[in-house]
């Protein structure tokens, strides 16, 4: 899941890695495993990166603190919590509905939800799509940037809890809307509870059937999953969060009261936070996948196999994110850096932080994982992150690294 914009604010040693290609493109793929070096010496836990030029040559960087290693040795095959991620795929079903005609970016929420949230008689499902509803997030208090005392130990792990799609809707509707319907921009994980709901309403099947049977079997992302608690199998690479006293200097810029602390075994100034459930984030951000098969997801999804023509134009049709660092479509984020423009996702989850992008054509892809949220967000580690995550994308695009 994303942090809360205004929060985007341990050393380590190279423990694993693993590097394919060519030798005419071995000086930028070097350069790769030097920055995952560097952001491993900022204080990440680990960092994966996994590069596909779309000329069939795949470059595979792992690095990861020596700490973290008697957990699970990481590799850039492992299973990731995507947070966030799951939104493009929840977009992706709601727009494959609406080429079958069973629903329209125009219907209201009442329509298929009656009653479910404020504003309900205006908000479209558009609106929900690119997150120009104006409703308020389940997780955070917009005008307070607090993080909500209801789901917030959840999160942490500190109240087991298996949240309902409609518990968080009702933790919404605690708080006023932000803005009237398609006033502006601001990202609301609610407004995806409610599009998993709709999806639900619409079909009759559940959302995991429907990732299930209309885009992990056709794709054959086997290693992929929407997670309804925190079970997890030897795949799942092991995240980590900063532990009480390492968190704190942190706690204020998150929206989190002082004390706040994750609950799991202790590591070397972290704690070990792969377990915890992520039933509060549900259509929002609770799919667990690899890179490649999330790299196969997007090369599909922009190349046209998953969605017509119109369709896929409309979730390319975005709006600006005035406190983000692109625009917004339906579900779909659109980035540019020195190098260029690309497409995809981020994502944020406790343990896991993601961007996963391909060019227009869905040719070439690359996925970046980071496992730790919270811990990326010390500026060293930061610093480290964001340039090994343009690097990776510059090196897709086939341009120098600066």
């Amino acid at each position: 899941m994303n942090v809360p914009r205004t929060a985007q604010v341990v050393a380590g040693a190279v423990a694993l890695a693993g590097l394919v290609g060519t030798p005419a493109t071995a000086a930028p793929r070097t350069s790769l495993a030097a920055l995952a070096d560097q952001d491993v010496a900022a204080g990440a836990p680990g960092v994966i990166v996994r590069l596909d030029d779309g000329r069939g040559r795949v470059t595979t960087v792992a690095r990861q603190a020596p700490w973290t290693r008697a957990d699970h040795r990481l590799t850039a095959d492992d299973q990731f919590r995507m947070g966030s991620n799951t939104k493009t795929m929840v977009a992706t079903l709601l727009l494959q509905l609406v080429a079958e005609q069973r629903i329209g970016l125009t219907d209201t929420v009442d329509k298929w939800l009656p009653g479910a949230v404020a504003n309900g008689d205006t908000i479209t499902v558009r609106m929900l799509l690119n997150h120009t509803s104006g409703l308020p997030d389940y997780s955070i208090e917009y005008d307070k940037q607090r993080y909500d005392p209801e789901v917030l130990p959840t999160i942490t792990g500190q109240r087991r809890h298996t949240w309902t799609p409609g518990e968080l809707l009702g933790v919404a509707a605690k708080y006023p809307v932000n803005f009237a319907p398609g006033a502006r921009f601001s990202y609301s994980n609610t407004n995806y509870i409610a599009l998993g709901m709709i999806l639900e309403r619409v079909t009759g099947d559940s959302l995991a059937d429907l990732l299930r049977d209309r885009i992990f079997r056709p794709l054959g992302l086997t290693g992929t999953y929407l997670a309804a608690d925190g079970r997890f199998g030897d795949r799942l690479a092991h995240g980590y969060e900063p532990d009480a006293a390492h968190l704190a200097p942190l706690l204020e810029a998150f929206g989190a009261p002082a004390g706040t602390a994750f609950i799991g075994p202790n590591r070397h100034e972290h704690v070990d936070v792969t377990g915890i459930s992520p039933s509060w984030a549900w259509a929002a951000g609770a799919i667990v996948s690899t890179p490649r098969d999330w790299e196969r997801f997007l090369g599909a999804l922009l190349s046209g196999r998953l969605l017509p023509a119109a369709q896929l134009a409309e979730m390319r049709s975005t709006v600006e994110d005035p406190a983000g660092s692109g625009r917004y479509g339906l579900g779909l984020m659109e980035y540019t850096n020195s190098c260029g423009t690309v497409w995809g996702h981020t994502g944020g989850i406790p343990g896991y932080a993601s961007q996963n992008y391909t060019d227009a054509t869905g040719r070439r892809t690359v996925t970046v994982v980071t496992i730790s949220q919270f811990g990326t967000k010390f500026p060293e580690v930061q610093a480290a992150d964001q340039k090994l995550v343009d690097a990776a994308v510059c090196t897709m695009l086939g341009r120098p690294i600066s």
